[in-house]
């Protein structure tokens, strides 16, 4: 959202407004931070909207990618036939080590749906760091049908996306540019809410706020669109702000350790087990033996599809957890004792705490996988909108580009904000800056930036002659 200095045409017939000096001792706080809320939003919004777009339009194929998986590795996760009767998980087990040698199992994931395919995932050799190597075995013949390398629980073409819109594909420094969209997206929605329905508010115009001017042309009809679809995408905006900042390098370091400090994180059940159990076997038949006990075990206890099943190492034990996170999420886990197959430790998401609940569905939700399709579609035209925006905000910019004030095109350039504002703002800077780092250290250099220009701009009109 954008607001310039310029007005709205005048209405010929509209009567005289008196000036309201009580209206003006109520908003000296507004006139003083104005013009510095408006420089912010316009220089954020041009240096900081290269960053935006790529994220918009990167997110956007994101949310195609539940479609695109299933399209591309098709052969991978649905069988040709669904038969009548599954074999043992530990024949596929020991179908999947064949294809996958050398490797040590890490999670296996039963099928979920009856054409759906058993998984295997393994740690092995020359498979990218935070990868894993994936048999996927067709669970009523137990022949493998594919092996790929997996990143959690997505394929290759979703978690190349996935990359792609986390960090272009550049690994830890790519995840910059990111953070630096996701701290300054909440930013860009603030200020320009702030200006948008102050500036409609004083001049009482509700429905030219939250509607786009239709009967407006060139500029004023651009900063309409601008200013009404800025408005209603606030929301979203914000929101992914916030969950963005979680996948960020700097901030979402301190968001854990925030988490961490106040008891938010994710509980996990105990692999505590008595110090008589069994060592771990790494024979494909025992583990496939085992993993069938396990699955019967925590099938006994209540779990149902779709489950993830991860082998405990010597003295621990085995780890059988829901994986659904489509609403409503199931995230319960249980403990199996492998030599046993008794339930040691259970685990319920009612019992997580509200935050670590909340952060479940945040990622999810950013993620497009608590609402399955309607989630899509809002994360897509979300992201339409974002891209309009910048877009918008570009064209404005360069139709007014001719106008002076310093930087060509910039609003406010000739008005000084109060030095309570210039206070306000460095303090939430400082305060950013201890928790959101990238924020906080751009924002610094921007009112830094801004006092040097204005000062700048005063010594030129001062040296100016009279008339001149």
């Amino acid at each position: 959202m954008s607001e310039t200095l310029d007005a709205d045409p005048p209405v010929s017939a509209a009567p005289a407004v008196v000036a309201d000096p009580g209206r003006r001792t109520r908003n000296w706080w507004w006139r003083g931070l104005r013009p510095l809320v408006l420089r912010l939003h316009f220089y954020v919004g041009i240096f900081v909207g290269p960053f935006l777009l790529v994220a918009a339009i990167t997110g956007l194929l994101y949310t195609l990618t539940p479609q695109l998986e299933q399209l591309v590795h098709r052969d991978a996760l649905t069988v040709p036939t669904v038969g009548t009767a599954a074999v043992p998980l530990r024949d596929q087990i020991t179908a999947a080590v064949g294809a996958v040698p050398d490797a040590t199992i890490t999670e296996i994931r039963p099928p979920s749906t009856a054409d759906g395919t058993t998984r295997v995932s393994f740690d092995a050799a020359g498979v990218a760091d935070g990868n894993r190597r994936t048999a996927f075995v067709d669970p009523y013949t137990g022949q493998v049908t594919a092996v790929l390398d997996t990143s959690g629980e997505w394929l290759p073409v979703r978690a190349w996306l996935d990359e792609l819109h986390r960090n272009l594909l550049l690994g830890t420094v790519g995840e910059v540019y990111s953070e630096v969209a996701a701290s300054w997206l909440g930013v860009l929605a603030l200020s320009g809410l702030a200006l948008w329905v102050v500036q409609r508010r004083r001049r009482s115009r509700i429905r030219r706020t939250l509607l786009p001017q239709g009967s407006a042309s060139g500029r004023t009809r651009l900063r309409s669109w601008h200013g009404s679809v800025g408005l209603w995408a606030a929301i979203g905006m914000l929101f992914l702000s916030a969950t963005g900042l979680t996948w960020s390098q700097f901030a979402g370091a301190n968001v854990s350790a925030l988490r961490a400090a106040l008891d938010w994180s994710t509980p996990s059940v105990s692999k505590a087990l008595p110090a008589s159990a069994l060592p771990a076997s790494t024979d494909p038949a025992v583990q496939g033996s085992t993993a069938d006990r396990v699955l019967a075990a925590a099938r006994t206890s209540g779990l149902s599809d779709p489950v993830a099943i991860t082998p405990g190492a010597d003295g621990k034990a085995w780890v059988v957890k829901q994986v659904q996170r489509s609403w409503p999420e199931k995230q319960d886990a249980v403990a199996v004792d492998p030599g046993t197959a008794t339930v040691t430790d259970t685990l319920s998401f009612d019992e997580w705490p509200l935050a670590a609940k909340l952060t479940r569905w945040g990622i999810d939700a950013h993620m497009g996988l608590l609402f399955g399709l309607a989630n899509q579609v809002i994360l897509a035209v979300l992201a339409l909108g974002i891209i309009c925006l910048v877009i918008w905000g570009y064209r404005m910019w360069w139709l007014r580009r001719p106008t002076g004030g310093g930087v060509a095109g910039s609003p406010g350039g000739n008005q000084r904000p109060g030095p309570g504002a210039v206070l306000t703002v460095g303090l939430v800077a400082v305060a950013a800056g201890m928790f959101l780092p990238v924020l906080g250290v751009t924002l610094v250099l921007f009112l830094l930036s801004d006092l040097g220009l204005q000062e700048l701009r005063k010594r030129r009109t001062a040296d100016e002659p009279l008339g001149g």
